[in-house]
């Protein structure tokens, strides 16, 4: 028998247990090893291989990622666990993508439509194939960004991609281009292999398939639940180690970024993933502070509503200038234990108010935003900076300073759009909006203008202002030290050879700094304005910790005016902010903050909220509770010299327990039933 003779007896017997359902492709031999090994499946051997091809993609980026960060992987001693639970993870990923096709099978599946099935199948799976392959090829560059996989900070970015991309293009270009490359590569080379592999799918009878369905059905709920528990199984349920980025390592990045959309649309109520404590529970909690002691709540409505008598007394009050620097860590300030590139403003620590233990709330720009111009507490929510019910009626200090006849205003060098920032600010009592349309830079990177043109029109700001006779609050908001990293030439003695890196940033947005400080001290309204240096975040929130803390430590400067120098080592958070700049420019007001005065009391213990991913911590002294969605809250250790977190420090009291619970229970009550705000 020669080989034609032989394939020719091979179609035969292979028509005999597999009938042809009358298309002339159904009577060869399946064209691929991918199609001969799931034969077996008929009609389901296009989900069968998408489950394959999805399995054999995640496994092979995963052991990628785990060899690139190896050294920190092996140090957590779950290497294996890391694959195998890997593998579960990625079951609950693709069992979503397996949704769709399943519910339409029992339609379409059958030898009448049987081309229209093939054109689904194929389509849909070199969809889901080419996502994952994307959100894979994307993490590397994010892991080297944020020290933890795409997450809800990737899904927030791509609200703005004119920045985004100019971002990208400016300072990861080769990664783009490499990225979108392989992207395309791989999305033909999959739907290729995906349309030959369904030219040997074969049709069962219409009994066989309706049989087997809601069989299917039931496998595909489990493998998406992943558990047997009450509760499905959730990213969360995957951190198995004190280390974050491994732990994210465990679960895919889809994943990830699909769970963060699924929880952003959640975001009112999204403290309540803690567990639950009563309503009573929360404000008792909360008003229990030291600095609250003795303030009269008297507004059932604004629970948190109350009167701050200012501790100093002005005939006139103060101008308030906060300038809130983007990026600026501990990490970058020699006194604080970091690298010596911000001089300018070692020297003028010495001239004002230092902050030595001020802790940022999150780790974006609308985090520390509502921080330190609203006092508004973290949640695992997206800022209240971009969320709907905060955009009007709710309170900042521009909206009290306002009612005590200040001029208020947003000066900011990019498009102020960013972030929803305009919305927020224009909503919420900032009466002018200034951004880069209203500047004539020499600068422009991708965040726009520089800090030097900021400045520059900052101080034009100031001084038509100042004309104006009138009390003024302005927030300045600079951004050249924001990836990726881009600020002119010739300014700077280089901390590093190569320009365009943070710690060059860094430095250049420190000389800008105090080129703008230097100049503000020779006009006449120096000696009646109170600045605010402060950081909104730390450049890369990263390291091995469940919760990085020392990643949170920012520097923090209060000057001007009458400032007497003074060192403030006691542990504060950005929420204190408000509430001592209230104090210092001498306007007493009922407000909603529920942060500390620093000038009544710098000396008694503080405490730090801190939000990062999906874990809230609480900080007092070295006692950090940290509650976890789904898992029991930690007691951590936490030393603040070496910056190193135990998080095995036993179990918090029930006592810690309901303090944290309170104080990250809060902020959420109060936006949800918008009683954030003042009163009518």
């Amino acid at each position: 028998m020669n080989s034609t003779q032989a394939r020719r007896a091979a179609q035969q017997a292979f028509s005999m247990v597999h009938p042809a359902s009358g298309n002339p492709s159904q009577d060869k031999l399946p064209s691929t090893r991918l199609a001969r090994f799931t034969l077996w499946a008929g009609p389901y051997a296009g989900l069968l291989q998408m489950l394959l091809l999805g399995l054999a993609i995640l496994s092979l980026s995963r052991l990628g990622l785990a060899a690139w960060q190896w050294d920190r992987v092996q140090a957590t001693g779950i290497a294996g666990s890391l694959f195998l639970q890997g593998v579960r993870a990625d079951l609950i990923l693709l069992g979503y993508f397996l949704v769709v096709p399943l519910l339409l099978a029992p339609l379409l599946a059958h030898r009448a439509s049987s081309r229209a099935w093939r054109v689904l199948t194929v389509a849909w799976a070199t969809f889901a194939l080419v996502f994952i392959v994307f959100m894979e090829l994307s993490s590397p560059q994010f892991i080297m960004q944020y020290d933890v996989r795409p997450n809800r900070l990737f899904v927030e970015y791509l609200v703005y991609p004119r920045e985004v991309f100019a971002t990208l293009w400016n300072g990861f270009r080769t990664a783009l281009l490499l990225g979108v490359g392989a992207t395309i590569v791989l999305a033909v080379l999959l739907f290729r292999l995906l349309q030959r592999s369904s030219k040997g799918m074969r049709m069962w009878p219409a009994r066989r398939l309706l049989l087997l369905w809601p069989v299917l059905c039931v496998l595909v709920f489990m493998q998406v639940r992943s558990t047997t528990g009450h509760r499905p199984a959730n990213p969360a349920l995957f951190a198995l180690t004190g280390d974050s980025m491994v732990n994210s390592l465990i679960i895919n990045s889809g994943w990830s970024v699909l769970d963060a959309i699924g929880s952003m649309r959640k975001e009112a109520v999204s403290s309540e993933i803690y567990g639950k404590i009563e309503r009573a529970k929360v404000f008792e909690q909360v008003k229990a502070a030291p600095w609250l002691q003795g303030a009269r709540f008297d507004n059932p409505e604004l629970p948190t509503l109350h009167r701050q008598q200012a501790a100093i007394t002005r005939e006139r009050p103060l101008n308030l200038v906060i300038v809130l620097q983007e990026s600026l860590g501990a990490t970058f300030v020699e006194s604080l234990g970091g690298l010596p590139v911000t001089p300018e403003l070692e020297k003028l620590k010495s001239e004002g108010w230092w902050f030595e233990q001020l802790y940022a709330t999150g780790t974006r720009s609308v985090r520390g935003i509502e921080a330190v111009v609203a006092g508004y507490a973290p949640t695992p929510a997206r800022s209240v900076v971009k969320l709907s019910l905060a955009q009007q009626n709710f309170y900042t200090l521009a909206a009290g300073l306002g009612q005590q006849g200040y001029h208020t205003e947003f000066v900011y060098g990019g498009e102020a759009h960013f972030d929803n920032m305009r919305s927020f600010f224009t909503g919420n009592g900032f009466q002018k909006v200034v951004d880069i349309k209203e500047m004539r830079p020499n600068f422009v990177g991708s965040w726009g203008a520089s800090d030097e043109d900021l400045f520059d029109k900052s101080l034009e700001r100031l001084k038509t202002l100042h004309d104006q006779k009138k009390p003024f609050f302005s927030l300045i908001f600079t951004s050249s030290n924001h990836e990726p990293f881009e600020f002119p030439d010739g300014k700077i003695a280089l901390h590093d050879p190569q320009k365009q890196t943070v710690n060059n940033a860094v430095k250049y947005a420190d000389y800008a700094l105090g080129k703008f400080i230097r100049e503000a001290k020779k006009q006449d309204y120096w000696k009646d304005t109170v600045f605010l240096i402060v950081a909104d975040h730390d450049n890369r929130v990263y390291g091995n910790a469940l919760v990085p803390i020392k990643k949170f430590h920012i520097p923090g400067l209060i000057l001007g005016a009458d400032i007497q120098p003074k060192r403030i080592p006691t542990i504060a958070s950005q929420v204190d902010l408000g509430p001592t700049l209230l104090s210092l420019v001498g306007v007493s007001s009922t407000h909603p903050m529920i942060g500390r005065d620093f000038v009544r009391d710098s000396s008694t213990p503080g405490r730090a909220l801190i939000q990062f991913n999906n874990y809230f911590t609480w900080l007092e002294g070295s006692s950090a509770t940290i509650l976890r969605p789904g898992q029991p809250p930690l007691l951590g250790r936490y030393d603040a010299a070496s910056g190193v977190l135990d998080p095995n420090a036993g179990q918090p009291s029930q006592a810690q327990v309901e303090q944290a619970m309170a104080h990250v229970m809060l902020p959420s009550l109060l936006y949800r039933e918008q009683r954030y705000r003042l009163a009518p």
